[in-house]
């Protein structure tokens, strides 16, 4: 895994205005989306990969070129889900790694000490290689807020009957309001979009990535739990269930994504830097 190393709100502050695409230069990221190596305990998981992390202060180009890391582990107190209806079980993690430009993602997977020092210990904490779940995205602000130790992630799949073209339409360059207008977002301290821009590995055919953070566990679930929140979105046997969080996201989720194809993870910031 090519990452490197370093080591509850009480109020309720007014979200930011969201920022215009426009107003900020293009950054790329690679985004995981883990399962742990079976034969690893589920908390044992976060550990391993802070191990397995910081062998990047071995790679030259590892530390040079990936300017950012945020490792999130998926939450299971209050259930295998966390306490978050329709969050995934299938799945360990998510990593965020801030790119210096768009050709680390290929530069890293080519990189001789990489090879050697981190690629080996790979299946000792995943349950397969990293290229074989990682995406690369162009990310967009759409609430800036401050780091926060909580993060709910959409990894989506488009609607069958929305073409690519229509839905990087919509995801990209559509009204940045509709994506936040759900009460569900309202304290929500930062939403990102990203836009898979590379090829994705098989059976990881997601089109786009969602991030909502929140102060912490407990905002989170009080933001996707209130039965007053619901719009009637997704699909009728989720709308059954008011509280998953797949029927409190904003109008346009249920008209282009295929939530019931989609993976929602909840997840808590295990490892950062800087």
């Amino acid at each position: 895994m090519p990452s490197p190393d370093t080591a509850s709100a009480t109020t309720t502050p007014q979200p930011p205005a969201p920022l215009p695409a426009e107003s900020t230069p293009a950054r790329w990221r690679m985004i995981y989306l883990a399962r742990r190596n079976p034969a690893l305990a589920a908390g044992d998981f976060a550990q391993a990969w802070r191990e397995h992390s910081a062998l990047g202060r071995q790679c030259r180009n590892v530390q040079d070129k990936v300017l950012g890391v945020t490792q999130c582990a998926r939450l299971r107190d209050h259930g295998e889900d966390g306490g978050l209806p329709g969050a995934s079980t299938d799945y360990d993690g998510v990593n965020l790694l801030q790119l210096r430009d768009l050709a680390v993602a290929t530069d890293l997977w080519n990189d001789p000490e990489t090879l050697a020092i981190m690629r080996p210990d790979e299946p000792r904490v995943f349950s397969t290689y990293v290229r074989n779940f990682t995406l690369v995205c162009r990310e967009q602000v759409l609430r800036d807020g401050p780091a926060s130790p909580v993060g709910v992630f959409g990894f989506l799949r488009r609607n069958p009957g929305v073409s690519k073209s229509a839905f990087d339409t919509a995801w990209n360059n559509g009204p940045q309001d509709a994506w936040l207008s759900a009460p569900a977002l309202d304290n929500a301290r930062r939403v990102v979009h990203n836009h898979v821009v590379q090829t994705p590995p098989e059976g990881y055919d997601y089109d786009a990535i969602a991030e909502w953070w929140f102060d912490s566990a407990d905002a989170a679930r009080s933001a996707f739990a209130d039965s007053r929140n619901g719009n009637g979105n997704g699909a009728p046997d989720m709308r059954s269930n008011v509280r998953d969080l797949r029927c409190q996201l904003p109008a346009p989720y249920s008209a282009l994504v295929d939530l019931k194809q989609s993976v929602f993870m909840f997840t808590q910031v295990t490892h950062q830097r800087p």
